[in-house]
């Protein structure tokens, strides 16, 4: 039997970023099924990652070029593709599944999604073990718990990013939204996703977010940090989007939390330390850390395995007996450039490929 558009489509979308395997169950072909009409499948076949107008698209494939163009739009206002418009023109291009048409759903997030979703995540669809995979976020410190004294670079700052960015939308965390459908939600903060530049234009242009200015998307982070939440910013030096994340929603935190050493597979530079001396044992820091990476005996003790160096559990410590410590140079990893490069060299940790199956065999 040949395979059917869908289980095409699947193959397709497994090559990019995290990748999107296939199950025992087959509910992934159930979440396409939702997401995709076959024309539409057949049509993401024929895309790549990279930007192409709708006319340039239906003289490679040898359709009808206005059709194409609508129905290019139709999949960008569904989260399927990305589009970019610059004046009067639109270009398009194929997304992953995360991050990217699964983040697109805010609109069309509804129960029956929620509950695919969560069975497709705890039947193994992501998995961070070092040396199969890279999180396509990272982990950033709270601001106000670096030492002044720590040379700290400025993509490792979520203020200073922020500071660069012109065009900023605010969204709602689609985690905390697919969870919270199928009542295994949380308290936390909800409209606390940023994106930027083209980014927050697709965002706003499909109504699942709306502009803010740079001192209302710092006020985000002061409030995000107040809460508990981990600041993942995409893993790039010029991150096209920054989640405020929790332990019981994150896709990525949730995955990260099921491996014995999570401090392995993410990027940071930093671990917390505890003063035994000035510690009180009043539990503060274990109500903040999302990684379960602090225990209570004589004094609270951080186990650097789980450690991923957020520094929530700094701030609010009465005695100020946690710190963060800067990893060794050899222990520091920088992030990808860009996207494409963070693709790249996801595709290549994973052994796939970010050129199309459809284009590759040509």
């Amino acid at each position: 039997m040949s395979a059917t558009v869908y289980e095409k489509l699947r193959e397709q979308l497994d090559q990019y970023s995290v990748g999107f395997p296939a199950t025992a169950s087959g509910v992934e072909i159930k979440i396409l099924r939702k997401l995709f009409t076959e024309e539409e499948a057949r049509l993401f076949l024929e895309m790549s990652m990279m930007l192409e107008a709708p006319e340039a698209v239906a003289a490679r494939t040898g359709r009808d070029p206005a059709a194409t163009a609508d129905l290019l739009e139709t999949m960008a206002q569904k989260g399927l593709v990305f589009r970019r418009r610059k004046n009067e023109s639109a270009k398009y291009a194929a997304v992953a599944f995360v991050i990217g048409s699964y983040e697109f759903q805010l609109k069309r997030m509804d129960r029956e999604l929620a509950e695919l979703v969560e069975a497709y995540f705890k039947e193994g669809f992501m998995d961070f073990s070092p040396g199969k995979n890279i999180p396509p976020l990272r982990t950033i410190p709270v601001q106000r718990s670096i030492q002044v004294s720590h040379p700290v670079a400025p993509y490792a700052q979520a203020r200073e990013i922020v500071k660069t960015k012109d065009k900023i939308a605010l969204a709602d965390c689609i985690c905390r939204v697919q969870r919270g459908l199928i009542d295994k939600g949380c308290d936390k903060p909800r409209e606390v996703c940023l994106s930027f530049g083209s980014h927050a234009d697709y965002y706003v242009e499909n109504k699942l977010g709306r502009y803010i200015t740079q001192e209302e998307a710092l006020a985000v982070l002061d409030q995000s940090e107040a809460a508990g939440l981990v600041n993942q910013p995409a893993n790039m030096i010029n991150p096209g989007g920054m989640c405020n994340c929790c332990g019981d929603c994150c896709g990525v935190l949730r995955t990260l939390n099921l491996l014995p050493k999570p401090a392995e597979a993410v990027f940071n530079d930093y671990f917390a330390q505890v003063n035994e001396e000035l510690c009180t044992t009043c539990e503060m820091c274990l109500e903040r850390c999302q990684m379960g990476a602090i225990t209570i005996e004589a004094s609270a003790v951080v186990n650097p395995d789980r450690c991923i160096g957020c520094g929530l559990c700094v701030t609010t410590c009465p005695t100020e007996a946690i710190a963060l410590q800067l990893k060794s140079e050899a222990q520091r990893t920088a992030p990808p450039t860009s996207g494409r490069d963070l693709m790249t060299k996801t595709a290549e940790v994973r052994g796939t490929s970010v050129i199309p199956l459809s284009m590759s065999a040509k």
